[in-house]
């Protein structure tokens, strides 16, 4: 199992961030992930990111399909992988109306029609072929313009596509055609039933060569009590998505088995009440999507998340200093080994 670091959306104190990533490295993280959401872009960082790391990956964790022209999207993965010496995968994903069309501006429509030709755009200008693509969604190009192709030698012909997905269709879609499914809040004991039968019927049309499939789980991580004051920042951030960023958490958080907690808290924070909204998430909703615990129970967990195929691991880091947080690395990372 990989272990990668997810890095946080404030971007407060990011050249010490980013001094932090270098020493987990060194303590044997295999991976990087940048969000984007509504905060800075993620592309800025990962630049940098590349600059200032030697041997991790680099990956979005995600970059909105909607936000950028597919051939844009292609074009950036490309530059970033060639500024990393071949280490960037591109974390892509539909994200959803909130920020889609409350903050950009574009309307949200037909995510997985659109997922489905972006990736296709991908790979054909990752392989520098003539760019001819006539989809219900993309016409590249438009007429009478004659098709061109990437004029760089890209690093790689195929950079490994990390899709994003809670929904049944859009989880079957990233098992179909990603390299990799970025899981969110992922509960090990209810994802066989939850996520199972996506997952079979998405890797049932997977195309062999694509190799088998990456399943990346991101969850906060110590190697300490989880007492409620540690779990807190976690347990706000469930709050946001389920109360406050679209229908795909809420709707996730139902199917785990909570359906009346979903409501509460979604009429909670969006009444402005985003104290009580936190309040009102699941203790063991909050504790099954974390990595927190003794060494033991840390390795219990990374087995039962094994046995459900996740095969990377982004934790974020919760323990109070930097060098804390770097040995609970090095340590989980013996634990993987």
């Amino acid at each position: 199992m990989r272990l990668g670091i997810q890095l946080g959306y404030s971007g407060e104190g990011f050249a010490t961030a980013v001094e932090e990533v270098a020493e987990f490295e060194a303590a044997g993280a295999d991976l990087v992930v940048v969000p984007e959401a509504y905060s800075f872009d993620a592309v800025s960082q990962l630049g940098y990111l590349a600059a200032r790391t030697r041997t991790m990956e680099l990956a979005s964790g995600v970059m909105q399909l909607y936000t950028r022209t597919p051939t844009l999207t292609a074009m950036t993965a490309a530059g970033l992988d060639y500024v990393s010496g071949g280490r960037f995968s591109l974390g892509l994903g539909a994200s959803g109306p909130r920020v889609i069309e409350g903050f950009h501006g574009v309307t949200y429509d037909a995510p997985l029609a659109r997922t489905r030709e972006v990736v296709q755009i991908c790979r054909t200008v990752w392989r520098r072929e003539p760019l001819v693509h006539a989809g219900r969604r993309y016409r590249i190009p438009l007429p009478p313009a004659r098709p061109l192709k990437l004029i760089n030698r890209p690093v790689r012909d195929r950079i490994p596509i990390l899709l994003a997905a809670m929904g049944p269709r859009n989880v079957a879609l990233a098992a179909e055609i990603g390299d990799g499914w970025q899981a969110l809040f992922l509960d090990p004991a209810a994802a066989p039933e939850v996520f199972g039968p996506a997952l079979a019927a998405g890797l049932a049309r997977r195309d062999p060569a694509l190799g088998p499939l990456d399943i990346l789980a991101p969850m906060p991580f110590a190697l300490a009590e989880p007492t409620e004051e540690l779990l807190a920042r976690h347990r706000a951030q469930l709050a946001l998505y389920i109360g406050g960023m679209g229908t795909f958490a809420n709707d996730l958080v139902r199917r785990y088995g909570y359906p009346g907690e979903a409501a509460t808290i979604r009429e909670l924070f969006l009444s402005g009440r985003r104290v009580e909204a936190a309040q009102a998430v699941p203790k063991e909703l909050v504790q099954a999507t974390a990595l927190v615990g003794g060494l033991d129970e840390v390795r219990g967990r990374v087995a039962a998340l094994a046995a459900v195929g996740v095969t990377t691991l982004l934790v974020s880091p919760l323990a109070a200093t930097r060098a804390d947080r770097v040995d609970d690395v090095a340590e989980l990372k013996r634990v993987l080994v």
